[in-house]
């Protein structure tokens, strides 16, 4: 590991993650072992490791003073760093490329990894009214892209729970709204999604807070994400990973099945589709 940088256009993540599982096991370290000096989980290290997690300097300079690693890590730091997407969801995003399950539960607005592009830029217009339609453009392609996760047939599995309000909230038009559930529809029937809605008749339910995003791993702990205005975050501790999942579940039972979900929201795109051509 002596003075070679990794190349930034090969999956720096990932690759720095690899490059320290193998300083971590020349060293003689067990992941909780090098998590301590850090004052972080084994369960943290083993997400650097994977890559599900982005490696901040102040841990990679420790790190290279803990493995000797002649500045290594914190020399890569920066390149596994960047990203296209805004801070606060960056590490969700990285995270969520990586993930075998998906499951979220979506109050407002459709998820981004299910929007077409006229939704998603109306969504973009309506968070920067006063931005260069080229910043707005970069956004747009950005989330599209996104969405390639979806073209491979089976992986990630992605469970999404949309609130009623998401169908009824009239983002761009009504064209665009008959559209962007038209293809929430398609994916449903073509069984590359399970989606279900949770209607303003269930009252009362456990996810009253805000959207919440579950990803699971094939090799690394799983993760929760939470979400506010222009702010993420993050949570490993497996005592809230299993309160989340378990609220999750509780939210899946309270919601319409499947098929009568798909009903409702073909109905309601019908709806949107008659009142634009009235």
């Amino acid at each position: 590991m002596a003075g070679k940088n990794l190349d930034p256009s090969s999956s720096p993540r990932a690759l720095l993650g690899a490059e320290l599982r193998v300083a971590r096991e020349r060293a003689g370290m067990s992941q909780a072992e090098l998590g301590e000096p850090l004052f972080v989980s084994g369960s943290f290290i083993g997400q650097l490791e994977a890559g599900t997690r982005r490696m901040h300097i102040e841990f990679a300079r420790q790190i290279d003073d803990i493995l000797d690693a002649n500045g290594f890590f914190a020399r890569n730091c920066g390149a596994a760093a960047k990203s296209k997407y805004p801070d606060h969801f960056a590490a969700a995003a990285e995270a969520e490329a990586l993930a075998r399950a998906i499951r979220e539960y979506a109050p407002l607005i459709i998820p981004g990894l299910l929007q077409t592009e006229p939704y998603a830029r109306a969504v973009f217009r309506a968070y920067q009214p006063t931005a260069t339609e080229e910043t707005i453009d970069e956004l747009v392609t950005n989330r599209m892209a996104r969405a390639a996760l979806l073209e491979d047939p089976t992986t990630p599995l992605l469970w999404t729970v949309l609130d009623e309000a998401v169908l009824r909230r009239e983002v761009g038009s009504r064209q665009v709204m008959a559209d962007a559930l038209r293809h929430l529809a398609a994916l449903a029937r073509s069984h590359r999604i399970i989606l279900q809605v949770i209607p303003f008749t269930a009252g009362a339910h456990p996810v009253l807070g805000g959207p919440l995003r579950l990803m699971s791993f094939d090799d690394a702990p799983p993760l929760v994400y939470v979400e506010g205005l222009e702010t993420g975050l993050l949570l490993d501790d497996p005592a809230t990973v299993n309160q989340r999942t378990l609220t999750y579940d509780l939210l899946t039972a309270s919601s319409l099945p499947p098929r009568e979900s798909l009903a409702l929201i073909e109905s309601v795109a019908e709806d949107y589709d008659h009142d634009e051509h009235a």
